[in-house]
């Protein structure tokens, strides 16, 4: 038989076809007549001549690319200015920029966790993104699962661990359903259990707060001891990149420990010039964080009256649940044929 050692993929694949869960790349068009109903371009800072602008000129001043780690080639003096202003804008002592909001996840779970040889636990909600379900299992922390949004199963949790360290995972929006999370309470219950509260605001910063300075911002827990935000660069700021924020002292231990930042190559010039000056502007234009607010609740208001299975937004996601994963597919295929784009999210 010819050498194949991968020829299981095959029936893999037929079995998620079968599912209706095969995924397809399309290429896009540099512009394209359909309705963007689907992009993370929040407040459409991506094509801003300012953003743009900021973008080549960081290029061309610093190169294509960072040219190596953080901690050897790939900080520049943008991405330090980046991340003062990250932090001043969302109320935070400092930050600390990733290539990537998954990569900032990463980094904040598996560094956070307890040090060695301490019985240490991660409370994570269900919903969770994928991104700090990972951090988790990379941790090698015991982890308990909770039920979505729910401080009291948090908060039991927390009461049945011992006298360890622990640290509670949760989005601030949650991706799928755009539910917001109770971040007020999930504090409350850290707090009075000693525990530390990591917050993922990738669907918050830009559009909920003041200003769109986040969920955190907005649940009183900017600056909070105990509460650590990671924030993604490639939604509201329409750029590329992620940070943690929080304490100095915690910054000071992503640096020295967090993997992900170590031993991956820093965010592109380009990336860090464009996400600058994209936060510039929603900080000139604090209502393009109010407008997106407004033009979620406008759709939803229409497609419940269209007797579509929807959800008030608490945020910019607006969810349509289809009865199956075939049916998402063959939706999303119908709402382009019609001009718009859709997301069409599916397990896992």
């Amino acid at each position: 038989m010819p050498y194949d050692p991968f020829a299981w993929t095959a029936s893999a694949q037929r079995r998620r076809a079968d599912a209706g869960l095969r995924r397809t790349l399309r290429p896009r068009a540099a512009r394209s007549a359909l309705l963007d109903l689907a992009g993370n371009d929040y407040l459409g800072l991506s094509r801003h001549p300012r953003v743009t602008a900021a973008a080549a000129r960081a290029a061309r001043t610093w190169g294509a690319g960072s040219g190596g780690s953080r901690l050897v080639t790939g900080s520049t003096r943008l991405h330090a200015r980046l991340e003062a202003e990250l932090a001043a804008f969302c109320g935070f002592e400092a930050a600390l920029v990733f290539s990537s909001g998954y990569t900032a996840n990463l980094a904040a779970v598996t560094a956070l966790t307890a040090p060695p040889g301490d019985p240490g636990l991660l409370v994570s909600d269900a919903g969770n993104h994928a991104s700090l379900i990972d951090g988790c299992r990379l941790s090698r922390a015991a982890t308990t699962v909770t039920p979505h949004n729910d401080p009291e199963a948090v908060r039991k949790a927390l009461r049945a661990r011992g006298t360890g360290p622990a640290l509670v995972v949760s989005d601030s929006v949650f991706s799928v359903d755009g539910e917001a999370a109770p971040l007020a309470a999930l504090a409350e219950v850290c707090r009075a259990a000693g525990a530390g509260l990591l917050i993922d605001d990738a669907h918050g910063f830009g559009v909920l707060g003041d200003g769109g300075r986040g969920a955190p911002h907005a649940a009183g827990l900017a600056g909070d001891p105990g509460t650590v935000v990671t924030v993604t660069l490639s939604k509201a700021l329409g750029s590329q990149g992620g940070a943690v924020l929080g304490p100095a002292r915690v910054i000071d231990h992503l640096v020295d420990t967090a993997r992900t930042f170590i031993f991956d190559t820093g965010l592109a010039p380009a990336a860090a010039g464009g996400a600058l000056a994209a936060l510039r502007l929603l900080r000139r234009e604090p209502a393009r964080a109010a407008r997106v607010r407004a033009v979620a609740t406008g759709l939803y208001t229409r497609l419940a009256a269209a007797g579509l299975s929807t959800a008030r937004p608490d945020a910019a996601v607006v969810p349509v649940r289809a009865p199956s994963p075939g049916a998402a597919v063959r939706w999303a295929a119908d709402c382009r044929a019609a001009g718009v784009q859709v997301g069409c999210f599916r397990p896992p």
